[in-house]
């Protein structure tokens, strides 16, 4: 259990500090060295453009790629964002949310924190390799967002801006900093992994510390955003988004994995990746929709809270059905 706990610490460490800095630079007891939406964007900046690249080329260098059928996890992955998404607009639909709302509970139903929390749960729980896993599942993620995501929530927020060809929208993803670095350590990895090019030992030791200083930073800026009005005035639109997320997800991506035969990969390695990366919290980038589309924020950030929060018992559950011989 330490390995649950040690992920819980540095999660809610990691959004508390944040939230505690946002808190006392808006009353004036500190002053931040740029203002707190410039210094959210510099933490970001630091994690996503040099630790996280850095952890994923030296992870997927020492990876297994002998087994073809693991192509197939990107699948997987974009996959259950989308089935996440839906299901949490048949939900909207049922409940007859308006628009705003519709956008909002499309993206918190879809939107998933893989790239910090699941990297690093996949790390904690499963080393390197679940950890290099983890950025082949992520692949087709920010192209789901950016392609999907985003213009479904521009379109029920009825706003007529940025109307671009689905063509522009996908060069845009790409050429976009934060995705041309994800992509390109996942490829120099690979370049390295299938040259045979032995990695040297020191690699171990940069990717046991980068990746929980990339995810704590990452964490910091999350919190520098956070926060906690009107969170009970959503707690059943937050609650149906944390089912979706906790239990219908999971159990769509893993049947995906199972019927695609991934748990025979690794001695189920990779079906334990897809458990983990299925059983996320909602991502910030959620909030950043709201923020953009004019949509509704307050909703947004309880989803984005109460699921974030339930990582506490999410947490050791995963582990304990990781442990046991519950899975296939």
């Amino acid at each position: 259990m330490d390995k649950v706990l040690l992920s819980l610490a540095l999660i809610l460490s990691g959004i508390t500090l944040g939230y505690v800095l946002q808190i006392l630079d808006r009353n004036q007891t500190i002053s931040l060295p740029l203002p707190i939406a410039d210094f959210r964007k510099l933490l970001q900046k630091i994690g996503l453009l040099f630790f996280m690249p850095i952890s994923f080329a030296g992870a997927v260098w020492i990876v297994s790629f002998e087994n073809v059928r693991v192509v197939l996890l990107p699948v997987v992955g974009v996959c259950s964002l989308l089935f996440g998404g839906i299901l949490a607009l048949v939900i909207a639909n049922l409940l007859h949310k308006p628009a705003r709302q519709k956008a909002i509970l499309y993206c918190c139903g879809s939107f998933t924190n893989i790239g910090s929390i699941g990297a690093l749960i996949c790390y904690m729980f499963l080393g390197e390799a679940g950890f290099a896993l983890a950025a082949l599942y992520k692949m087709l993620e920010d192209i789901s967002y950016f392609t999907i995501g985003f213009p479904l929530a521009r379109y029920y927020s009825g706003s007529s801006t940025q109307q671009q060809s689905f063509t522009k929208r996908l060069f845009s993803v790409i050429t976009d900093p934060f995705v041309a670095a994800a992509f390109s350590a996942f490829f120099l990895g690979l370049l390295l992994n299938l040259t045979n090019i032995p990695r040297p030992p020191v690699f171990e030791s940069i990717t046991a510390w980068f990746v929980p200083i990339g995810t704590f930073i990452l964490l910091v800026s999350i919190g520098l955003g956070m926060h906690f009005s009107r969170v009970s005035d959503y707690m059943r639109e937050s609650v149906l988004i944390s089912i979706i997320k906790f239990v219908a997800v999971p159990i769509f991506g893993c049947t995906l994995a199972y019927l695609f035969n991934l748990h025979l990969i690794g001695d189920g390695l990779v079906f334990k990746v897809v458990l983990i990366l299925t059983s996320m919290p909602v991502a910030f980038t959620a909030l950043v929709a709201a923020s953009i589309y004019d949509l509704d924020l307050d909703m947004a950030n309880s989803c984005w809270l109460v699921s974030t929060m339930a990582l506490i018992v999410v947490l050791p559950w995963l582990y304990f059905l990781l442990s046991s011989s519950l899975l296939p």
